[in-house]
């Protein structure tokens, strides 16, 4: 994040620095954004993505039913299949995230695909 402006909040600083750690193909919920960082809330790091993701990698910070982010999801479903996360398809045929297998814990690190992206 070396290019990261002095005008940005503190807080917003510490969420997007979280986003771009997180490995191709594995995502982050809103809520464990915040747990990780141990302050704020879902909605607070939804906010800071909204007004400042543009920058990071805003596909792998998504909500807990693993939807794609409303209104960006055919750009979302790009990265997921790029990345080769995993995905799942609803009875409705809608793709989802396949969150147990998609979840980032923010602490593991030595997994093959997970080399050199840090």
């Amino acid at each position: 994040m070396g290019g990261m402006s002095e005008e940005l909040p503190a807080y917003a600083e510490r969420v997007l620095e979280l986003a771009e750690r997180i490995p191709p193909g594995r995502v982050m919920t809103y809520g464990d954004v915040a747990e990780w960082l141990g302050e704020g809330g879902p909605r607070q790091v939804g906010r800071v993505m909204a007004l400042y993701g543009g920058a990071v990698p805003w596909w792998r910070v998504v909500r807990a039913d693993g939807r794609p982010l409303p209104g960006s999801e055919i750009r979302a479903l790009e990265h997921y299949r790029t990345e080769a996360t995993p995905l799942r398809l609803t009875a409705g045929g809608e793709a989802r995230l396949n969150m147990p297998r998609a979840r980032w814990d923010g602490r593991e690190r030595s997994a093959a695909r997970d080399e050199g992206h840090m």
